[in-house]
Parts: C-alpha cells; structure tokens; sequence
C-alpha cells in the first residue's frame, strides 16, 4: 500500500494539535484513534482501487527505433471504466535513450481504450531493453494508491537513419543522372548498353553509327547508348580505432555508415547491385553484392549494431576476404580514415592490387578540426608546434589520395556533413562516365 499526499496532509493535520497541547492528557489518545482511524480509511481505500486485473496495458513501438530521430512511444491503457480516475504510468525505457518529455504520464480512463505518447531520443545505434510498465491508480478518497507493474520487457533496435538515405534518391531522379525504377525513365549518357536508334546528326560520333542499320534504311543511323544497370558495388567499411572520434556530435562510423545506406538505396532503387564488407582488425560482417528493396534492409540488419573498435584495421584480411568472396568487376568503395604515412602506404598497396579489375574509391572524412588549426594565427610557441603537426597529417593525407589517384582510381576527402552527398555524386558521375 503506497501513501498519497492527501495521506500525509491529514496525519500532519492530526498530529500538529497534540504537539501544540501535549501537556493536556486526553489530546494524546484523541491522537491515536484519528490516526488509527486515518490509516483504516487509507487501508479500505487501498482495497476499493480497481481491479487490476481490469487493466490491460501495453506498448506500441515504431516499427524501427532510428538513430538522429525522436522515436514516439505510445502507452495504450484498455479498460472498462465504472468510475472516473486517474492512471500514473511509469515505462521503464532504455536509460541509453533521451526522454523527450515528463517521465510519468497520466491518463483518464474515460473510454475502453486510451492512449498517450511520449518521445526518446536515440544518440547511438545497437540492441536497447525496455523493461516493464508501472502503473498506479488512487482509490476513492484519495488516500492510497494501488501499484501494478505491467511485464512488457523487451529487446528492441536502434537503426541508422534511413530517412536521411531516401533524401539522395530524390537528388539523383532530381538531376536525371540515373535510371530510377519509380518512374522508369532512361538516362542517356556515355554508358556501354544499348537502348535505342535514331538518325544520324551532326556532331554525332562516327564511332556511334550502326553501319547495319544504315544499310538497312538506306539513310545514316546512330546508336543510342544508356547508362548500364545491374553493375556492382560493394562498400567497404573501416571500423577501427580511427572511425571511433566524434564530428557533430556523431562519431565517424556513423558518418560512414549514413553516407553507405546513401549510396546503397541510390544504387538499388537505380537497378544495381549493392554489397558490404565490415572489417577492423578481422572481419566483422559481408553482405553479398545483390539489388532489390529486400538489399536494403539487409544491409540495415548488417549495420545497426556495428561498433568502432579500439584497434588497429588489418587491410590485408580485409582485401583478402573481398578477394576471395566478390569475383565481378565492382565499384570498391572504401570507407576509411588516414592519418599517418605508414597506414596510408598499407592501404594504398593493397588497393592497388583492386587494379584494374575492379574499381577503387577511397572515402576518407575530412577532420575540420585540423584544418581550422592550420589556419589560425599561432600566439604562442605551442601553438606552432601544433599547427606544424596539423599540417603534416594533412600533407599526408593528400599526398595519399593523390598516389591512388595516379595509379588509376578514385579518392575522396570531404567535410563529414558532406559525406553522403559527395559520394553519391561521384557514384553518378562514375556511372554518367561509364567507368565501370
């Protein structure tokens, strides 16, 4: 039996008069039977609350918790209701989620069924366990309230933000780079697949011109090409040590992640063929390269619990394993992060040995941090140590980016708030170009 405030009030209202007459006998056994009488009240109160057996609570949750948004929660109380009372409902979420609202929500139960919401906020990805709901309800008169806790424990998970992913679907049907299965248009570029004939014009290339045809029709004809569908392209993932440094409030990886969600619904939803490979110091997790909606939701079950790891990447098992499992001419994107020469020379080597069957792009975040160093005016002689050992990572840096660059792939170092947006881009130029 758990006491109300209403409780206290009145005991206090009975025990004030014997402290202020204590020296008169009968104020003391007064005091007793009102506070024997006061808790007999509470105790019948208590046992006219409602059954709680007439109680059915529950949770509903969204469909899937997602990182970066405020997920509602709604608290569905279904009852058959012979008087008008209040309800104190009490979830137990995760505490790694931030409540966005009060704590406790109170309902009347005026119908057979009502509900409330409250908000959490997701910071961070992985498996979460709510626990069970509690729930109090005052009886009659208010002095006692009855207590019920409601088993509802459950696992639940928090994904990357795949609403984010959809935005870059809409910029690449918005610039016509890509053929999209919505609206099932044809984008004509310098791609390798056939899609049409029509009439030589001038300017045309003469590389271009169907000589079969044009003998055909008797007149001159050229060959219309559209950019190839059904390519491959398998994103490799970093999580190491380095991926672990927060930007914006997120850590790298997660900026990584997003900006691979990004280029696999763009790439799905564009008739190609999208793959993962996770990988720190042994491989973590691969997802075959495969198209179709059903591609992104593996990918999504790949990567809501991946976590940054406090080691050292091996590239060597990582290229391994993409040899050994991914024989088709691909689009390697590697998402990663430099720093130093000698993890810049053990990646740049093993990239190399991609070439030419297949496609590198290597993805690293840009650290505004360093190059906000870099430009500042050093006041002290701290200070230009600092912006000396800034400048270093960054000539590294670039100086790596430009090695792969001359050996024929592609590279990329780009603002994390940037990310997603880039890499989609130079997935459409690639396929615009036809390099693949």
């Amino acid at each position: 039996m758990i006491f109300t405030r209403r409780f206290f009030l009145l005991f206090a209202l009975g025990v004030t008069p014997a402290l202020l007459l204590w020296s008169w006998p009968p104020i003391k056994w007064l005091t007793v039977v009102y506070d024997l009488l006061l808790i007999g009240a509470a105790w019948w109160d208590h046992n006219r609350c409602e059954d709680v057996s007439e109680l059915e609570v529950s949770r509903v949750l969204p469909r899937r918790l997602m990182i970066g948004a405020e997920n509602e929660v709604r608290i569905t109380v279904s009852h058959r209701p012979s008087r008008r009372f209040k309800l104190a409902i009490k979830d137990e979420f995760p505490p790694e989620l931030e409540l966005r609202g009060d704590r406790i929500i109170s309902l009347s139960p005026q119908r057979s069924e009502t509900s409330a919401t409250y908000r959490l906020l997701a910071k961070v990805r992985g498996d979460f366990h709510f626990g069970d709901i509690v729930v109090r309800w005052p009886g009659p008169w208010g002095l006692a309230v009855k207590q019920a806790r409601v088993s509802a424990s459950t696992v639940v998970k928090v994904y990357p933000n795949i609403r984010e992913a959809k935005k870059y679907e809409l910029f690449a049907q918005r610039n016509r780079r890509l053929i999209t299965g919505i609206r099932r248009t044809r984008t004509r570029g310098h791609g390798k697949e056939f899609e049409s004939l029509r009439d030589y014009v001038r300017g045309d290339e003469l590389r271009n011109v169907s000589w079969t045809a044009t003998a055909r029709r008797g007149r001159l004809m050229t060959k219309q090409y559209q950019i190839e569908r059904n390519q491959s392209i398998v994103v490799m993932l970093d999580a190491g040590r380095l991926m672990t440094s927060r930007i914006e409030g997120m850590s790298k990886l997660d900026h990584a992640i997003a900006a691979a969600l990004a280029i696999g619904y763009v790439a799905t939803r564009g008739g190609d063929n999208i793959g993962l490979l996770v990988f720190a110091r042994h491989l973590l997790t691969y997802v075959p390269p495969r198209r179709g909606s059903a591609q992104m939701q593996r990918l999504l079950e790949a990567l809501y619990n991946v976590k940054a790891q406090m080691v050292e990447p091996s590239y060597a098992r990582a290229f391994q394993s993409f040899a050994r499992n991914c024989k088709r001419r691909s689009l390697v994107v590697i998402l990663t992060d430099l720093v130093d020469a000698d993890a810049s020379a053990e990646l740049l080597a093993y990239t190399s040995t991609l070439m030419p069957r297949h496609l590198p792009l290597i993805v690293t975040i840009g650290d505004n941090d360093l190059r906000t160093l870099v430009a500042e005016i050093p006041r002290e002689v701290a200070d230009v140590y600092r912006q000396s050992v800034a400048e270093e990572l960054l000539r590294q840096r670039e100086e790596a980016l430009a090695r792969i660059t001359e050996l024929g792939g592609l590279a990329l170092d780009v603002p994390a708030g940037q990310l997603s947006l880039e890499l989609v881009d130079k997935y459409l130029e690639v396929k615009e170009r036809g390099l693949l």
